[in-house]
């Protein structure tokens, strides 16, 4: 069963990879835009009580790069939470910037409108919604709420302490009383990228997480994710269809005033070592207890469900293994021969600006590079650093010390101040560049160009193109099939971390997945191995004064 459930995955995956050359099911597929799901799910009927809209002026980013943040200590209170909220998932502004989008001329009409939020969303769908159990130690009546994203305010759906439920599923029965469900409500995004959504909803769900990082940090309460536990207990409490919506991640709150809780993993790991699961799913157990009552408002008419998304969904919820420290070499990716290429020092005082700033500013690129200016190698090496960075985050399964981290950095230097174009791999233990090979002939514009196979970009006005890769084949040995979730939130966290790095620095990124995989790997060298490229970011300059409309909410 487990093994079979590994091969759906990596099926799944690889599929993924090569759509560009083999389009991938249903073909032919027409998105009904008049059809659309709304952006913001909402409880009619449920009690909305509104949070803090005002989040103060936090950290910069050059403090979290640092670890000159505040230091850790004081737990959550309402106040911090909202501007968790509000600043990674809540509605900041309008958009209505000039750009190649075809849809651009549809968003001057309110109903298409484009609110933007802080954290970067494949397509702009933001198909992950936000609940948050409360337990006795915090100011709300204890129950569920759902953070209704439109409206800045937590929807009360359940009254009681379910944190029980929540523990129960983590695998401990120690644990702090509030925690943070992350679900995926898949046709929020499938509707349009029907068979591939599950492939950008789980790095959506990284970014995310990418965000709280940051944020958590930045209010002085670091957050831990957990990615894996046993979703049924919590889908059922919910009031979720497992199949159309499910929760892919918890974060303890721990709570100002109650202490530090302990690390829930370690108390699974003690249930481990008794001889049980913790985490076995029991669909008896599953379908009992306090469940969620309220339906949730549907504007489609018609919601279709892919038997891909079905089928790689369930074969992914198997709970994650614990990766054997004997293994946690084989997660290495293969050393790169050839001189390292120095980059320059990270320019920190580009970093200096707060992150609610940031966080406030920060938006896809769509099309609006533009040279002059020229990329420099110094803009370069700041957003890679700081990507880098992003790779490291307290979570519930983690290698032993030392372990390289899931992922890897790789750059196509295109049109780069002060860098050779061709293709490099990023040490960020010497901050350095390998190079991967040279520039593609007749040049790296036209191969970036004839790979990329949508036409919202010109890449001769991109700089560089900054390309995420893991190996799914030593993660899904690793970790089983949930390996592959655990990876794809690790390159979205990674892209999140990149996207604030360019917006601090006044220059141009926007992650896209259009380009052929297959060709982009054969680029890099990485074609005759379990390495694959999973996301890109294109990074450039930009007009200094773009046609656009200042609406901030």
């Amino acid at each position: 069963m487990q093994h079979s459930a590994i091969e759906v995955v990596r099926d799944y995956a690889e599929a993924v990879f090569r759509r560009a050359r083999e389009p991938m099911e249903p073909l032919g597929y027409e998105v009904n835009w008049t059809d659309q799901p709304s952006r913001h799910k909402t409880y009619p009927g449920a009690r909305r009580l509104p949070l803090a809209g005002d989040p103060p002026t936090l950290a910069t980013l050059r403090e979290l790069l640092t670890g000159a943040e505040p230091p850790a200590g004081g737990g959550w209170t309402l106040d911090r939470l909202a501007t968790l909220l509000r600043l990674s998932y809540g509605v900041l502004d309008r958009r209505l910037v000039v750009n190649w989008n075809q849809d651009i001329d549809k968003r001057v009409h309110f109903p298409h409108t484009v609110w933007g939020r802080g954290t970067a969303s494949g397509g702009g769908m933001y198909p992950v919604e936000i609940y948050l159990v409360a337990g006795p130690s915090g100011p709300l009546l204890p129950g569920v709420y759902h953070y209704a994203t439109g409206h800045h305010a937590l929807e009360r759906l359940l009254t009681g302490d379910v944190t029980p439920t929540v523990r129960a599923a983590l695998g401990t029965a120690d644990g702090p009383d509030h925690y943070l469900l992350a679900s995926i409500r898949f046709w929020k995004n499938s509707f349009k990228y029907n068979s591939f959504c599950y492939h950008v909803v789980t790095q959506d769900l990284g970014a995310l997480l990418g965000s709280w990082d940051l944020l958590g940090r930045a209010l002085g309460v670091p957050l831990r994710r957990t990615l894996s536990f046993d979703p049924g207990p919590l889908d059922h409490l919910l009031g979720l269809d497992s199949d159309a919506e499910s929760v892919f991640a918890v974060v303890p709150l721990p709570w100002a005033g109650t202490g530090e809780p302990p690390d829930p993993p370690e108390a699974a790991d003690r249930q481990r070592a008794a001889g049980a699961d913790p985490r076995s799913t029991d669909p008896a157990a599953a379908g009992n207890g306090p469940r969620v009552g309220h339906q949730p408002f549907e504007r489609s008419r018609t919601v279709l469900a892919f038997p891909h998304i079905t089928t790689v969904h369930r074969a992914a919820m198997a709970p994650a293994e614990i990766p054997d420290p004997d293994r946690s070499h084989d997660l290495a990716p293969a050393e790169l021969a050839g001189p390292p290429t120095p980059l320059p020092a990270p320019e920190l005082d580009r970093l200096d600006q707060s992150l609610t700033t940031v966080l406030r500013a920060r938006r896809s690129s769509f099309g609006r590079f533009r040279r002059p200016p020229e990329l420099t190698a110094a803009q370069v090496g700041t957003t890679l650093a700081f990507a880098a960075a992003g790779r490291r985050y307290p979570a519930d399964v983690k290698l032993p010390d030392g372990t390289p981290e899931l992922t890897r950095l790789w750059l196509f230097a295109n049109h780069v101040d002060g860098l050779a174009p061709g293709t490099y791999a990023y040490r960020p233990e010497e901050h350095a560049l390998l190079p991967a090979g040279p520039a593609p002939e007749p040049s790296m514009s036209a191969f970036l160009q004839q790979q990329y196979f949508l036409t919202n970009y010109t890449m001769g006005q991109v700089g560089a193109v900054l390309a995420i890769s893991g190996r799914l084949d030593a993660v899904l040995a690793a970790y089983g099939p949930r390996g592959y979730r655990i990876l794809n939130a690790e390159v979205g966290t990674v892209a999140q971390h990149a996207y604030c790095a360019t917006t601090a620095q006044g220059i141009g990124c926007g992650a896209v997945l259009g380009f052929d995989n297959v060709a982009m790997n054969e680029a890099l060298g990485i074609d005759t191995t379990d390495e694959r490229t999973v996301l890109f970011l294109l990074l450039g300059g930009q007009p200094d004064i773009p046609a656009d409309l200042a609406y901030h909410l």
